[in-house]
């Protein structure tokens, strides 16, 4: 009976041992870091990953996640410095640095550091121009890490980095630059173009000087436009007027105009009308003496009448 006592008594013990065990032994993820209280106060010793043993009943533990976070700013409509109306978005990646400070000088360090950064965001909108937040965005992340990091070191939280996700644009401002875009694309085809033809007359002038050196070459190449066109097996084959012909002539009239200037304004009489053989030449008399003349009066031979007299 003795003994009966005696084990019961010691399986009462261990049990009690096991229940108290239970309750002191705690376990820690490696991702984790774990804070105590005891009696509602906070123990500077921050536990590390693996068991931990607590007091019973005295000591309670949080569990804080030292992982780096993702958090998503909700998109914040603002005016940048040259009064564009946009929406803009970002993320934040942040990490608990001192897990005391975490769990003891706010309340809730997620939704501390969402407001934070909303506010930030508006705040940076409003300081930058369109032109940074869509081509030069790096100062302007690292600026927007730098006004949430701010509070966020009294928190025990480390901004790891801030990134713009996306900026959005009313539709008439997307048109505009759209037509911007557009122009500038046409001034540089038309800039390239011009330069083309710049180099293309230059080439030109070069190749028309030694073909004026030598005129067998313009020959050539004319004999070789002809062969290229019949190669295409049209009916119809197009020969250009030579150029030398019609410098020819304009030179020959060039030269008869001078040869009469020379002469004078009397080289026009000297040249005489041809006139037919066995026609005889008639001279008409003035019109005053065709109008006094009466209509009864026989014909003069020397106006050219044919009458006998």
């Amino acid at each position: 009976m003795v003994v009966d006592v005696v084990i019961g008594v010691m399986v009462a013990v261990l049990m009690v041992a096991a229940v108290v065990g239970g309750l002191s032994l705690r376990v820690v993820q490696q991702f984790q870091r774990g804070v105590v209280f005891r009696f509602g106060r906070v123990r500077e010793e921050v536990r590390q990953p693996g068991l931990v043993a607590l007091v019973p009943v005295a000591d309670r533990l949080r569990r804080v996640n030292v992982q780096i976070v993702t958090l998503p700013i909700p998109a914040q409509e603002g005016i940048t410095r040259d009064n564009v109306t946009v929406r803009v978005d970002a993320v934040v990646y942040f990490r608990v640095l001192d897990p005391v400070k975490a769990i003891v000088n706010v309340q809730d360090y997620n939704f501390a550091i969402s407001q934070v950064a909303q506010t930030s965001l508006r705040s940076i909108i409003g300081k930058s121009e369109l032109d940074d937040l869509l081509a030069n965005r790096e100062p302007i992340n690292q600026g927007l890490e730098l006004m949430i990091d701010s509070p966020a070191l009294s928190w025990g939280i480390e901004i790891d980095r801030v990134e713009i996700k996306d900026v959005a644009l009313p539709e008439a401002m997307k048109r505009s630059m759209s037509r911007q875009a557009e122009a500038e694309r046409e001034r540089r085809a038309r800039i390239i173009t011009a330069d083309g033809e710049y180099q293309a007359s230059a080439r030109l002038s070069e190749a028309a000087a030694v073909m004026s050196a030598t005129p067998a070459a313009l020959q050539l190449r004319l004999l070789q436009t002809v062969v290229e066109v019949a190669a295409e097996k049209n009916s119809t084959l197009v020969l250009p007027f030579p150029v030398e012909l019609l410098r020819f002539l304009d030179s020959a009239a060039e030269t008869h105009r001078r040869g009469l200037e020379e002469q004078g304004g009397g080289a026009a009489d000297a040249v005489e009308e041809p006139t037919l053989p066995g026609m005889e030449q008639l001279e008409l008399p003035p019109l005053e003496e065709v109008l006094e003349r009466s209509p009864l009066d026989p014909p003069d031979r020397r106006a050219g009448g044919g009458g006998t007299g």
